[in-house]
């Protein structure tokens, strides 16, 4: 009996790794130079900062719309699923973290600036 609860346990820790770490599929990830050409070539995308009020008043590029990643599930409606989503937050962290759940929520085109607000200039 023993054994099998292990190798269930197993299952669910090697299940939450796999979700925790391996990429969503069809999330683009780009870098700031990058994002410096998405923002040249608008056409079809939309932009969001996923930091708070704060770290935004601070500090911001200036076609992203601020919905914070605490508050992005209520506010998804606000943007359209036809759209890119170019999403960014300080660090790259956050902006993973709502990218994975805009894929979730049936968006289909997103992609993550990587480095964050960090590696803007």
């Amino acid at each position: 009996m023993g054994t099998i609860f292990n190798i269930i346990i197993l299952g669910v820790i090697v299940w939450f790794l796999y979700q925790r770490f391996v990429p969503v599929k069809r999330i683009k990830n780009i870098n700031a130079a990058e994002l410096k050409a998405e923002l040249n070539n608008k056409g079809n995308k939309q932009f969001i900062d996923v930091r708070t009020p704060n770290e935004y008043r601070g500090n911001h590029i200036k076609d992203f719309k601020n919905i914070p990643l605490n508050e992005l599930g209520k506010r998804s409606q606000e943007l359209s699923k036809d759209k890119e989503v170019v999403v960014i937050c300080q660090s790259g962290l956050r902006s993973s973290k709502a990218s994975k759940a805009l894929k979730k929520l049936g968006f289909k085109e997103v992609t993550n600036v990587k480095g964050g607000m960090s590696s803007w200039h």
